[in-house]
């Protein structure tokens, strides 16, 4: 057996580099990386001796260019994936977050963190975390409940095993989601002879599980007995590739559309079986189809909170759910018809058995009034008028063509994007919702834009998630990745704001001004973002916003736009109760009164 002498560091660098998907791309087309005493002689050394075979890209905080890595293969539909690495202690657990947030929303992410000394001869090392009742614990092991796999490097020999099983898992569409090599330093210079075959490419096929057969028949009975269906299409089907097959399945069948966050953009805004988003943050149109169904066809969607109304929103009491899903956990919650498979392949096999069925027909006015209040709230207000969210959005969608990406993850805008957005392709609509992570939006931009360099990334984010992560509007100059970011500022968390006064509370500690302070909040944020290296300005009104957006888009490098907005005004249409807990004890007559109201709405829950 021929076999070359590597370091274990070099030796995962060259046989990531030699990973591909079914494209013919590189699975992992590089790494993020900041480096530190944990990762810069082992790992370091590999990746520049690498150089544009397996390229890095440094980043200013770790959470961040891990959301641009995670961000990147969303927008890829998980087609490809990124490696993050950094050092030991307070640089790795900044990634524990950004690893919720890839477990949650089931997206590949393969971290590299380093790790304590395998020997223990140095122990404790800089940066070390020690457990007095397990020697073998690092603060690596903050990982393990937020990663699919995770697997400590402790010797050489561990990669040959354990980088095929982290590909699986990157790959596999069921298991998709974080993986965590914790590589220990000394391990990472180390030497051993390797198998050379271990290095030669290997391609990695994104398989399409077909669904059982007694399941799919079993849909189809279901299908075929509902009168008044409903699809919720879900993130799962912009990642298997499911858009064509959704909309041929819905047009055969009649059967109406709404989308959740992840899945918005799976069917142009413009057809006439789409009736907008659904939940929570839905349309007029969508909730008042949910409400009525009696069966409700999950397609790749986990049926998060938001999406069902905290499970009071399809109140018909005779409703069933068909959950179509790759994973058997999301496919079988709260008493749905699992469904286990690929969306494309069981839309197609459900379709040669549903030939001769339709659905009865929705009104499409609900559609056709929904879209005339979308327009109206997203009018121009007037120059005299301090906009609210809905307003800016509005301003945006006409400024921008049918190609762009919009990007969101915090705050209120999201909601108002899922009502208001028109999303006419595939992933232009790009919101993390799953984990609603502040702080993701610019550093998500950059995913997006790494993924889609053709597509102009519109980055929409409040001042309060602007102002927890911002530093990758530099490395977006840096790289060369322009983005365009709107930027929102409302003088603090006005979303929560907002939520606090209708479950009965006091405007406190959210917007600046209602937050202990002795002097009044003045962030120039023109000036901060200048200093960035941006270009940016800041505009008085949506009329000048328009033409701003206009300037950024000619614009070489990335552009930030500022305005202030309304942190009360939101878009009253539409809309659906969501279970948020209030005290049942207080002394302000205005709890009391939401208390009442909310036990009123869990009986009515229960009822259904």
């Amino acid at each position: 057996m021929t076999t070359i002498r590597l370091t274990a560091a070099q030796a995962m660098v060259r046989y990531l580099a030699a990973q591909k998907n079914g494209d013919g791309d590189m699975l992992i087309p590089g790494c993020w990386a900041i480096f530190g005493h944990g990762n810069v002689a082992g790992i370091g050394e590999a990746l520049q001796q690498a150089g544009d075979t397996f390229p890095t890209w440094r980043g200013h905080n770790e959470q961040s260019m891990a959301h641009a890595a995670i961000a990147f293969a969303k927008a890829k539909n998980r087609a490809q994936a990124m490696a993050v690495t950094t050092s030991i202690g307070p640089g790795a657990l900044n990634l524990v977050t950004a690893a919720a947030l890839a477990h949650v929303n089931r997206l590949p992410v393969l971290f590299i963190p380093g790790d304590v000394f395998a020997n223990r001869a140095p122990d404790p090392v800089l940066q070390q975390v020690e457990d007095f009742d397990d020697g073998i614990v690092s603060a690596n092991d903050c990982f393990k409940p937020v990663s699919r796999y995770f697997d400590r490097i402790s010797r050489p020999e561990h990669l040959l095993s354990a980088l095929p099983r982290a590909m699986l898992t990157l790959t596999d569409p069921a298991r998709c989601g974080p993986v965590t090599l914790s590589f220990c330093q000394d391990v990472q210079a180390e030497a051993f002879g390797w198998p050379q075959d271990f290095f030669a490419e290997k391609i990695w096929h994104q398989r399409r599980p077909r669904a059982d057969r007694e399941e799919l028949e079993q849909a189809s009975k279901l299908i075929r007995e509902a009168k008044r269906p409903l699809i919720i299409a879900g993130g799962g089907v912009l990642y298997s590739g499911a858009t064509d097959a959704l909309k041929a399945f819905a047009e055969k069948y009649k059967l109406p559309v709404s989308e959740t966050q992840a899945g918005k953009s799976a069917l142009p805004w413009d057809h006439p079986l789409n009736f907008g988003s659904v939940g929570v943050t839905g349309s007029s149109a969508a909730n008042a189809i949910a409400t009525e169904a009696d069966l409700v066809i999950g397609i790749g969607t986990r049926f998060q909170d938001f999406t069902t109304g905290s499970w009071a929103l399809f109140a018909n009491p005779e409703r069933k759910v068909v959950a179509i899903n790759i994973e058997p956990f999301d496919a079988q919650k709260h008493g749905a018809f699992g469904v286990v498979g690929d969306a494309r392949a069981v839309l197609e096999e459900l379709d040669a058995l549903l030939d001769g069925y339709a659905a009865a027909q929705v009104n499409p006015s609900l559609r056709e009034d929904w879209l005339a209040v979308v327009d109206e709230a997203t009018a121009n207000p007037g120059d005299n008028t301090l906009p609210s969210d809905a307003h800016v959005i509005g301003a945006v969608q006409r400024s921008v063509d049918e190609n762009a990406i919009v990007l969101c993850a915090a705050g209120g805008l999201p909601g108002e994007l899922h009502k208001l957005w028109k999303a006419s392709r595939p992933n232009g609509y790009h919101l993390e919702y799953g984990f609603s992570t502040m702080g993701y939006e610019i550093a998500g931009g950059i995913g997006a834009k790494m993924a889609h360099p053709d597509r102009e990334v519109i980055v929409m984010v409040g001042d309060g998630s602007y102002m927890m992560m911002n530093s990758e509007l530099a490395t977006s100059v840096m790289l060369g990745h322009k983005l365009i970011v709107v930027l929102l500022d409302n003088r603090g968390f006005g979303c929560i704001n907002r939520l606090q006064i209708a479950t009965g509370g006091e405007s406190f500690n959210n917007l600046l001004d209602t937050a202990r302070h002795v002097a009044p909040s003045q962030i120039d944020f023109v000036a901060h973002a200048g200093s960035m290296g941006a270009i940016s300005e800041k505009v008085g009104s949506i009329s000048e916003l328009e033409a701003a957006l206009q300037r950024a888009r000619n614009s070489e490098r990335s552009h930030v736009i500022v305005i202030d907005t309304d942190p009360m005004k939101t878009t009253e249409a539409g809309g659906h109760w969501w279970d948020v807990a209030v005290p049942e004890v207080s002394a302000r007559p205005e709890v009391k009164a939401a208390r009442e109201n909310y036990e009123a709405a869990l009986v009515r829950r229960q009822a259904i």
